[in-house]
């Protein structure tokens, strides 16, 4: 898994108009859970837009007063008006304990569907995985090399890994419908016989 390294430092004052202030500095509010206790800290907003702005799955290496953590971003809140970073919610890893992260969906291979005329359509572009820091992937891959015109591909359909994929199993990730112009096709085909 792709690792972001940024650095933060601790509040002292938690509240609204020490936020206020860190935010008018170019600073977010930030907090640390999953730990003994909450950490409450600063980042600089710049720091953050490779883990937040990124359609990529990261884990985030935070370093505070010297000491370097493992986490992820669990949550971000934004101006409603504005979409600046307002504040944002950090989990730490342990080595031992599960975590659920959203994974980008990656598509492998040519469908002869769509090479026939099929218009591929996507459903799902991330899927809820659950596994150890170690075991959780960058990507999903979902083949589609054997999809036909009118198939899909299941959260069911994927190989069995290090990582349990939590999306209910009927959920379809991807299929090959008919396009406009191969059912035009096909109509025009059985009107001639």
């Amino acid at each position: 898994m792709k690792t972001i390294a940024i650095s933060g430092s601790l509040r002292e004052n938690v509240g609204k108009r020490d936020a206020k202030e860190l935010r008018y500095e170019g600073k977010v509010p930030a907090v640390l859970y999953g730990g003994a206790e909450q950490v409450h800290f600063a980042i600089l907003r710049t720091d953050l837009n490779d883990a937040i702005y990124s359609p990529e799955a990261s884990f985030v290496e935070i370093t505070l007063d010297g000491k370097t953590v493992k986490a992820i971003v669990k949550d971000a809140q934004f101006h409603p008006l504005t979409d600046l970073l307002l504040h944002v919610d950090f989990l730490q890893l342990f080595d031992e304990k599960e975590i659920n992260m959203e994974i980008p969906v990656k598509l492998t291979g040519t469908s002869p569907g769509v090479k026939m005329g099929g218009k591929l359509v996507q459903k799902l572009r991330k899927l809820r995985v659950k596994a150890l820091p170690k075991n959780m992937p960058q990507v999903v891959e979902v083949s589609i090399a054997k999809l036909e015109v009118g198939n899909l591909f299941r959260v069911r359909d994927l190989e069995k890994g290090e990582y349990f994929v939590t999306n209910t199993p009927e959920d379809t990730i991807v299929s090959v419908g008919m396009s406009r112009a191969l059912k035009q096709a096909e109509n025009e085909a059985k009107g001639k016989k």
